[in-house]
């Protein structure tokens, strides 16, 4: 069923998608290595939002819940919205169904711009070198990929996808080639860095990522009319009154700043933008307007699922998510080259 295709009931999706992204995240405090019992939960949260509700929760339990899981949740609903949201728009750009931030090299690239902050230059203008760094290195991934895609004037989708690949092999040989000639203690905790997760968060860094996502969506959505007639062909897109070249150069630098921002916080999460903007196209269709809103909801519910599994199958460790993820995305590949 395509809900996109009747207003109401797109509504309804997307009331339904709110929900359960709400309940998804309160219930996903819930988990960890120190389980909390879900009533605890709901009464520490409420308490927290000014609502006094009777338990007889802990000190304890309160700053688990509230200060170490809150903060992780909202961060992992924050990347997991961004990097569906930067799928979305990427295929759509590309007209390849395939193309994905870490596919293409945008995500080797912002890792590579953290790395060199992390190891080499340091926080030369405070809290924002880290997403700084990472935007530039996504952005110049992104011009190297257009560079080594481009053939006549023209961009073939196959082709960007096997630039992407390329490049993003040649950046990862750098990144390895840093780690290697740096301090091995400082390269242990970047390499933990690399495999993905949210154990950054903080009350204080959610800020700067969800603003920057909620921007991105509105400025995705506002050159959805112009992604449209793309995917119908350039010069459908050039007859409807869209420059093609100007479109892909604000969606590449939109993109790479939010993928910049998202890894510089979670590391490089890989094919949360390939799968998910799927599963959005076959419950809204195609149409870039309806389906990043969809997308963004889905990209967040599902890392807060991989979060739960990822803090209670080898607690007390944390599983790396971008482990968990590279195995679904590896799979739902496979299944996208069969069909």
């Amino acid at each position: 069923m395509i809900w996109g295709r009747s207003p109401g009931s797109y509504r309804w999706l997307i009331v339904i998608l709110v929900v359960l992204l709400v309940l998804s995240s309160v219930i996903a405090l819930a988990f960890g290595p120190a389980s909390v019992p879900l009533g605890h939960v709901f009464g520490i949260v409420a308490q927290q939002l000014g609502v006094d509700l009777p338990g007889a929760w802990s000190n304890s339990q309160a700053q688990i819940v509230w200060m170490i899981r809150a903060p992780r949740v909202l961060l992992g609903v924050v990347v997991g919205a961004g990097l569906a949201l930067v799928g979305t728009a990427l295929q759509a750009v590309t007209r390849n169904p395939l193309a994905d931030p870490h596919l293409l090299g945008v995500s080797s690239g912002a890792a590579l711009g953290a790395v060199l902050v992390m190891l080499y230059l340091g926080e030369f203008i405070g809290v924002f070198s880290l997403p700084l760094a990472a935007f530039v290195g996504a952005a110049v991934s992104m011009l190297l990929v257009i560079a080594v895609a481009r053939r006549g004037g023209r961009m073939e989708s196959d082709r960007l996808l096997l630039a992407g690949v390329a490049v993003s092999f040649v950046l990862m040989a750098l990144v390895n080639l840093l780690l290697y000639t740096a301090d091995q203690h400082a390269a242990a905790s970047v390499v933990f860095w690399m495999l993905g997760g949210l154990g950054a968060a903080r009350w204080s860094v959610i800020g700067l990522p969800a603003v920057c996502v909620l921007l991105g969506l509105l400025a995705l959505q506002a050159m959805g009319r112009g992604l449209n007639a793309l995917m119908s062909g350039e010069q459908t897109a050039i007859s409807l009154g869209f420059s093609g070249r100007r479109l892909r150069l604000h969606v590449f630098i939109c993109t790479s700043l939010l993928t910049g921002v998202l890894v510089s916080l979670s590391g490089a999460i890989g094919f949360v933008g390939l799968m998910v903007p799927h599963v959005a196209r076959a419950l809204v269709g195609a149409e870039n307007r309806r389906l990043m809103p969809v997308s963004a909801l889905l990209g967040g519910l599902f890392i807060v699922w991989v979060d739960v599994a990822a803090r209670t199958l080898i607690a007390p460790e944390d599983l790396p998510i971008g482990i968990a993820t590279a195995a679904l995305g590896g799979l739902f590949f496979i299944v996208l080259l069969k069909r």
